[in-house]
């Protein structure tokens, strides 16, 4: 048996679906284990685009059964619009699970979520506006509707009125918004429970029980280290724990059952939304890194902001997510650029320092400190031994290697599943 985690080390959109979709192909089953439809991955397989938010990689190979975790947030109407989406193009949704104990997105958490960012103003987050922070809010409140409740009617009429009862009262009268009626949401979530009943089931158990028969075990990541709740550039973090310590929670298995950990990244940084981002270009580098790297989001279509690839950041999410090994993209990118440059460390009050600050005040204040190489060029279709790559990319390479203290084990030069090096 092996269990393995994939997670992302930067700011989410590391390209963690070609890995896992890679690693599906030797697991049994594939668990999503955080997150909402916030997140997302782009798959290119046989020259075919897939973009999944909610529904785990692995769908993509025949035979394997995928799993929606309990620490996942699930708007139905997303997920059943990406079940019909997979079958259309031949996919067969089947064996996909949904944990009994995920929590479900409701109408009035997608209105909060706007009005919220609306009422914040200049100091927005720059959420999707998808209802995902409150609906973890709403689990941590303890009034949250979980899936084994949407397929009980009966339990579920009653807890959507409810909480109709202040949620209405918190949208009219704090936000002067308009408020929902009981009946025509259960009405709506009636028809989801129908068609998703089939999926739900005890996954916790199922998952044990596959341990116990030696089964091998891929836990998918979705967003990324920096996006964590807790260890993440808080405020400008998303409402859950993305990092490998979040499976335990959000897949309900204990540490001593994870065998490997890989931590995706991009031989550059990139990120959507608000928020600090030490090693930024907002001028022609990032421009054309955004160009040749296509960075726009695939759940908001929105475009990324792009840097130079920071060492001090991977170094941070390597100790908090016990790394084992690193998967790192767009090599193939970043080569394209004449002069590269790599934070090695960051100078804060004229002395240089290798940690990632909590305080968002103080990181303000830290300037990157670089390394400079030469560029590259690689035929994608054509290199596929770490010994084909170029000596300025294997320069690079290893320097990353030795800065963050992780070996390189998977190395992407283009989108499609055969453009990777096994190292």
């Amino acid at each position: 048996m092996a269990t393995r985690v994939v997670i992302g080390t930067q700011w989410g959109d590391e390209g963690k679906g070609k890995y896992i979709d890679m690693l599906a192909g030797s697991s049994d089953i594939v668990v999503r284990f955080s997150g909402g439809n916030n997140a997302g991955h782009t798959i290119v397989a046989d020259g075919v685009k897939y973009a999944l938010h909610l529904i785990p990689s692995g769908i993509l190979h025949n035979g394997k059964t995928c799993i929606i975790g309990n620490g996942v947030v699930i708007d139905p109407a997303v997920l059943l619009k990406e079940i019909d989406g997979l079958n259309a193009k031949g996919i067969n949704t089947d064996n996909l699970l949904i944990s009994d104990r995920a929590h479900v997105i409701m109408p009035y958490h997608k209105e909060l979520d706007e009005l919220q960012e609306r009422f914040r103003g200049e100091a927005s987050l720059g959420t999707t506006k998808r209802g995902i922070g409150p609906a973890y809010s709403d689990k941590t409140e303890r009034c949250g509707i979980r899936m084994c409740d949407l397929i009980d009617s009966e339990a579920f009429a009653q807890k959507v009125k409810e909480n109709l009862k202040v949620k209405n009262l918190i949208i009219e009268k704090v936000y002067g918004g308009q408020g929902f009626d009981a009946d025509k949401i259960i009405a709506e979530y009636s028809q989801y429970a129908y068609r998703l009943r089939k999926h739900v089931a005890d996954v916790n158990a199922f998952i044990f029980d596959a341990m116990d028969k030696g089964k091998n075990i891929l836990f998918e990541g979705a967003q990324a280290t920096f996006l964590d709740l807790d260890f993440g550039t808080y405020p400008y973090v998303t409402s859950s724990n993305p990092v490998a310590g979040g499976v335990c929670t959000g897949a309900g298995i204990g540490p001593v059952y994870i065998d490997e950990v890989y931590g995706v990244l991009k031989a550059y940084t990139s990120r959507v939304g608000a928020g600090p981002f030490p090693t930024e270009q907002n001028n022609e580098i990032g421009d054309k890194i955004r160009e040749l790297g296509w960075e726009y989001g695939t759940t908001t279509g929105r475009p990324r902001r792009c840097g130079w690839l920071d060492t001090v950041m991977i170094r941070y999410a390597a100790r908090i997510n016990g790394l084992t090994g690193l998967a790192i993209n767009h090599v193939d990118t970043i080569g394209k650029i004449g002069k590269i440059k790599l934070c090695r460390a960051y100078k804060k009050d004229g002395v240089e320092i290798t940690h990632f600050p909590a305080s968002l005040k103080e990181l303000a204040k830290c300037e990157p400190v670089y390394e400079e190489f030469d560029g590259w060029e690689l035929d994608s279709d054509k290199v596929r031994k770490y010994s084909d790559l170029p000596g300025n990319a294997k320069k690079y390479l290893e320097r990353v290697e030795e800065l963050v203290g992780v070996k390189i084990k998977l190395i992407g030069i283009g989108k499609d599943r055969e453009q990777t090096i096994m190292v």
